[in-house]
């Protein structure tokens, strides 16, 4: 009797523990799927703040790019009156004033990114610019670049001093000739299709190359050039700063070294915004603000688009 009683209350205390045990793993899979669960919708919930951030993230980029594209304009900083330092040490100047309107009109931000002349194809074709604009000559590079249509007719004169006696080109023989460097004038010079200004050039006594034109002045004021070959427009202006010079022969195009046509550079196959920007400036003529501007820097006379 005892001993079935002590083997029963053995079963029982058996079947007990395993109930217990049990018990215990049922819990711990409980639990162990709640944490699961937990743990999946906080990942959820973090997973949709990340996406969250970076959709607004991407919409933030999005508005500025849309809003705050720039428009980087590479230009001579002494070649008045299209691009050049003021009084006020504000870059100035007739091809940046236009470039500044076609920037309102489309939204963007203007760059005024003075370059050395002599750089400046390295200057467009490593990104560094947008466009090179600045009294830019393209006949004899039409296929260099992408172009707009030409804007402004132009033409390379002599400047001289009133009383050196020069009164013809045939009268620079002999003479120290001045010229810009990588310039249109230089290149009229050496244009080997044009016999008459190589015979010209080989009767100088030479021909000085400058950096820029203020200091091929200064050479001029000084005595040590006789004559300097330049564009019409920037002859124009310097002589409105300067007394005792004049534009060889006056207006007599027989004496001028070659006439020439000024647009926009864009590099070559960036059609898209050479379109955009040439479409706004038609846009400018059409409402008559393109004429304000040339008449502001005094070119009035000289432009061409729209005619």
């Amino acid at each position: 009797m005892r001993k079935g009683l002590a083997l029963l209350t053995a079963a029982v205390m058996v079947f007990g523990l395993a109930a217990c045990g049990g018990a215990d793993k049922e819990t711990e899979t409980t639990k162990d799927a709640a944490v699961t669960e937990t743990e999946a919708a906080e990942s959820e919930t973090t997973d949709d703040a990340e996406a969250t951030e970076t959709a607004e993230a991407t919409g933030a980029a999005e508005d500025t790019d849309a809003s705050g594209q720039t428009f980087t304009v590479g230009f001579d900083a002494e070649f008045p009156p299209y691009g050049y330092m003021d009084e006020n040490g504000e870059y100035v100047g007739f091809d940046l004033d236009l470039a500044a309107e076609v920037c309102k009109r489309q939204g963007w931000e203007l760059v005024k990114q003075p370059i050395n002349w002599d750089t400046k194809d390295m200057e467009l074709s490593s990104g560094s610019i947008d466009c090179i604009w600045n009294g830019f000559t393209m006949n004899g590079r039409e296929d260099d670049y992408t172009w707009s249509s030409p804007y402004i007719d132009n033409s390379q004169v002599f400047v001289v001093a009133k009383d050196a006696g020069i009164s013809t080109k045939a009268d620079l023989a002999g003479k120290v000739v001045g010229v810009q460097a990588d310039s249109s004038a230089l290149a009229a010079l050496e244009d080997e299709e044009n016999q008459e200004n190589l015979d010209l050039a080989a009767s100088f006594g030479s021909l000085n190359q400058f950096a820029d034109y203020n200091t091929a002045f200064m050479e001029l004021e000084a005595g040590s050039i006789d004559a300097l070959a330049m564009d019409i427009g920037v002859a124009n202006y310097q002589l409105k700063q300067r007394e005792g010079y004049e534009i060889l022969a006056g207006n007599d195009p027989n004496e001028y070294l070659a006439t020439e046509q000024y647009a926009i550079g864009f590099l070559k196959g960036n059609d898209e915004l050479k379109d955009t920007v040439e479409a706004t400036l038609m846009e400018m003529v059409d409402d008559g603000t393109f004429n304000e501007i040339a008449e502001k820097y005094d070119v009035a006379e000289t432009v061409c688009l729209g005619k």
